[in-house]
């Protein structure tokens, strides 16, 4: 882990009221990756084993409907997280994620950073506060999304 990794992630909203100590904790487990546009970062059900945060791009998250596909419920962009399920059993995306742009991001190791939870109270604590907001602000956008899809009829022909 690098000083310009932990100045990065401290420079973006998410991570950075994160104490000093904890957000090198934290980068110790992280690595810069770059995606193109049209990237499957994940999909739906599979292993939760990493998650992201982007620097620069933005991802869309997505859920497949029965009888519509996969449907955008969300677009993240710059400095936002993408992932959450590697957080709790059975550590399984709740839903998919593909780049819209290409995308600049720190990708995270979840079973590290779990372990670090594990071993570190305060450090487990610190991502439970943080996490906490997204899991009730993604499963709220799922919500209204889903009340958005089911008011209208699919179109016919469409999977």
């Amino acid at each position: 882990m690098s000083a310009d990794l932990t100045d990065r992630v401290s420079a973006l909203p998410f991570f950075a009221g994160l104490a000093p100590r904890l957000l090198r904790q934290l980068c110790a487990e992280g690595r810069l990756v770059r995606y193109p546009a049209g990237k499957r970062l994940f999909g739906e059900g599979g292993d939760a084993d990493r998650f992201w945060l982007i620097e620069d791009g933005s991802v869309a998250l997505d859920l497949r409907v029965p009888g519509r596909g996969d449907q955008v419920i969300e677009t993240l962009g710059a400095g936002t997280v993408v992932g959450w399920s590697w957080l709790h059993p059975p550590y399984r995306w709740s839903f998919g994620a593909a780049t819209r742009s290409p995308v600049q991001a720190v990708v995270f190791a979840a079973a590290a950073v779990r372990g670090r939870c594990d071993t570190d109270p305060a450090f487990g604590y610190a991502m439970l506060r943080l996490f906490t907001p997204v899991i009730t602000e993604r499963l709220q956008a799922t919500r209204l999304r889903l009340l958005d899809l089911y008011a209208t009829p699919a179109p016919a022909g469409r999977s």
